[in-house]
C-alpha cells in the first residue's frame, strides 16, 4: 500500500510534534503518545514564548484564546494559532502555529500541523491533519466503529491492523475536506486531495484526488503525483 506513511502524507517541518512522527512509520501510530509527548515538550518550551496557564497546558503568547473556550491538557497552542469562542479541546492536542480552532469545535487527541483550519462545528478526535488541511462547516471525524471492534486500514484488498479501537483521520498537506462530511474510523486521505460536500468517506484516497463519492474517485492533477 502507497500513500499512507508519516513521510508520503507529511512536511514534519510544519510541527512541533516532528520527533514524535519521525519515530513511526504510519501516523497513527503516534495517536497513544501524544499526551506523554506534550507533557515532556512543553517543560522545554522557551518562557519567552511560551506561557504555562494549566497543568499540562502551554500557549505561545502571540496566540489569540476566545475567554469562552475550554481548555485541557496536555495541549500545546502554537504561534500565533486561534481558538475561538466556544472550542471545546478536551486534552492530548497540539495544536500547530497559525491554526484556528473555531466556534464550538471539539478537539481529542490530535496533531494539527500549521495553518490548519478547523472553523467551523467540527469534531477532530484520534486523528493528525496536515500543513494547510482545511475541514469544512460541520465535517467530522468518526473515530470509533459502531460494533466497537478494532480499526483496520483497508486498501486493495489488504490489510493493516492498527490495534487501536478509536482512530479517526489522517488528513495529509493541503486536503479539503467539504462541509458536512463524515471521515470514517481509519481513513486517510493523500496530500492535496479535495473531498466534495456531505462525503461520507472510508479507506484510503489516494494523493491528488478528487473524492466525489464512494466508488467515484478522479485525478485532480499529474503534478500532485510528482510531489
Amino acid at each position: 500500500m502507497e500513500g499512507i506513511t508519516v513521510e508520503e502524507l507529511y512536511n514534519l517541518e510544519e510541527t512541533i510534534g516532528s520527533e514524535l512522527l519521525k519515530g513511526v512509520t504510519y501516523p497513527w501510530e503516534a495517536l497513544p503518545h501524544i499526551g506523554n509527548y506534550i507533557r515532556e515538550l512543553g517543560k522545554t518550551l522557551h518562557e519567552r514564548e511560551y506561557e504555562k496557564i494549566g497543568e499540562d497546558i502551554w500557549v505561545a503568547k502571540s496566540a489569540k484564546i476566545a475567554s469562552t473556550a475550554c481548555l485541557n491538557g496536555p495541549l500545546i497552542v502554537g504561534r500565533e494559532a486561534e481558538i475561538r469562542h466556544c472550542a471545546f479541546i478536551r486534552g492530548n492536542a497540539i495544536i500547530g502555529e497559525g491554526a484556528v480552532v473555531g466556534n464550538s469545535t471539539e478537539l481529542k487527541n490530535v496533531i494539527l500541523f500549521n495553518k490548519v483550519q478547523v472553523p467551523h462545528y467540527n469534531y477532530v478526535g484520534d486523528s493528525i491533519l496536515g500543513y494547510k488541511a482545511h475541514m469544512g462547516a460541520g465535517s467530522i471525524t468518526s473515530n470509533v466503529k459502531s460494533d466497537k471492534t478494532l480499526v483496520v486500514v483497508k486498501s486493495h484488498g489488504k490489510e493493516i491492523p492498527t490495534e487501536l479501537k478509536k482512530f479517526g483521520a489522517m488528513l495529509g498537506d493541503e486536503v479539503e475536506v467539504g462541509c458536512n462530511s463524515v471521515l470514517n474510523p481509519g481513513t486517510i486521505v493523500g496530500k492535496g486531495s479535495h473531498i466534495y460536500p456531505l462525503s461520507s468517506v472510508r479507506g484510503i484516497i489516494p494523493l491528488g484526488s478528487i473524492y466525489k463519492k464512494q466508488g467515484e474517485i478522479i485525478t485532480k492533477s499529474s503534478s500532485w503525483n510528482s510531489h
